[in-house]
């Protein structure tokens, strides 16, 4: 009888350890499966965001200024930004439309153009998060970037094979614009109206590369062509982008907004 009490004793305290194994390997294992799923969610907001805590949201909010935009949304990692392409200031190129107002700048030598404004669908396509291109590529002709009113930048040239802008910059109108033959109205320098209520210092619009174009000065002071390197920026802290971005200026000598090609591997636009 003491045999058996001892034996039953002895298999209650096996089965017990044996217990408390498992609710132990359990235990264990419960880690083990909440880490992965853990793991990814951070994954998630890890790309989300970047390095110094900006989140796509906060990138888009700053696209988002665009006002002339019908429509900007996130597609990847492209920020879709969609516009008519015309100015919400008046100008000689509007006929027959409240928009008209004869020209009343400040060029002696104005010669109004034969063309005339009209809507377009562009879309522009660029990257959220720009980075320098390791193979820098030119401008094309035609519109290379977005202004604030959803007007397109254009580059530094009046046609192929770098034509100069000596001649085409007499039809610009009292806002520094004008519409090519196709009537696009575009901007190849300093777009007045926006630096008129936007600031002189001021976001003005973003070029295919992702890269911000801001005004003709900075800290109060003109910005002139030599504190820019050969694509006409450099890389600082903006009001918009506090941790610093590499920027454009537009600047009142050749280049006007962009050098010698995109800093950055442009996006799309189509029209």
């Amino acid at each position: 009888m003491k045999y058996l009490k001892l034996t039953l004793f002895a298999l209650i305290a096996a089965m017990g350890i044996s217990l408390c194994a498992c609710n132990s390997e359990e235990e264990e294992v419960t880690p083990d499966i909440t880490n992965p799923d853990d793991s990814e969610d951070n994954d998630d907001e890890t790309n989300d965001e970047d390095d110094d805590g900006t989140t796509d949201d906060d990138l888009l909010s700053i696209y988002r200024k665009i006002y002339g935009a019908s429509d900007i949304y996130l597609e990847g990692d492209f920020v879709v930004i969609k516009t008519d392409g015309t100015p919400d200031h008046k100008s000689p190129y509007y006929r027959n439309s409240p928009q008209y107002e004869e020209y009343n700048g400040t060029n002696p030598d104005w010669n109004q153009n034969p063309n005339v404004i009209a809507e377009f669908n562009f879309t522009f396509k660029i990257p959220l998060n720009p980075v320098k291109a390791t193979n820098n590529a030119a401008t094309r002709l035609g519109a290379i970037g977005v202004s604030l009113n959803g007007v397109a930048f254009f580059n530094q040239y009046a046609g192929p094979n770098n034509q100069p802008l000596t001649d085409e910059v007499n039809s610009f109108d009292q806002y520094n614009g004008h519409p090519t033959g196709t009537s696009m109205y575009h901007y190849h320098i300093e777009p007045l109206y926006l630096t008129a209520t936007q600031g002189k210092d001021a976001l003005l619009g973003f070029l295919l590369d992702g890269f911000p174009v801001y005004g003709v000065t900075e800290n109060a002071e003109t910005v002139q062509n030599s504190d820019l390197d050969e694509f006409h920026g450099h890389t600082h802290a903006t009001a918009d982008y506090p941790d610093g971005i590499y920027h454009y200026h537009i600047t009142d000598a050749a280049p006007y907004i962009n050098g010698n090609g995109f800093y950055g591997t442009a996006g799309t636009v189509t029209q």
